[in-house]
């Protein structure tokens, strides 16, 4: 499994599209056996879904998301949870142990002026 987390260095961000970084973190028998950061290439609609799942990544977590990114990784297969807080290698360990649950922050707006729900 491959895990991508959106965020602030070592930090979940609040909203996907505008993270600094994804932390991508590999999978094996409930162990992180690979940890990468990947620069956030751009915010473009609907490209990093894209470039997330060309990456291989199975599970993408984060603050917020918006709903255009949301349907894409979903058309794609990819597990999305938001709502995420805190170090980014602590919400994937939190994930991978079950314990980490999606709480539907999805962001209506683009301009994401306290739309985040």
């Amino acid at each position: 499994m491959r895990i991508a987390v959106a965020s602030e260095k070592d930090m979940v961000t609040e909203h996907f599209g505008h993270c600094e970084n994804f932390n991508i973190y590999d999978v094996v028998d409930g162990k992180i056996t690979n940890k990468t950061s990947l620069a956030n290439p751009g915010h473009r609609p609907g490209f990093l879904p894209e470039y997330l799942y060309e990456q291989g990544v199975n599970v993408i977590i984060s603050g917020g998301m918006g709903g255009g990114a949301v349907a894409i990784f979903e058309s794609r297969g990819i597990e999305i949870v938001v709502g995420a807080s805190g170090k980014a290698e602590d919400a994937a360990m939190r994930f991978i142990s079950g314990e980490l649950k999606s709480t539907e922050s999805i962001c209506d707006r683009h301009e994401h002026a306290d739309e985040c729900h």
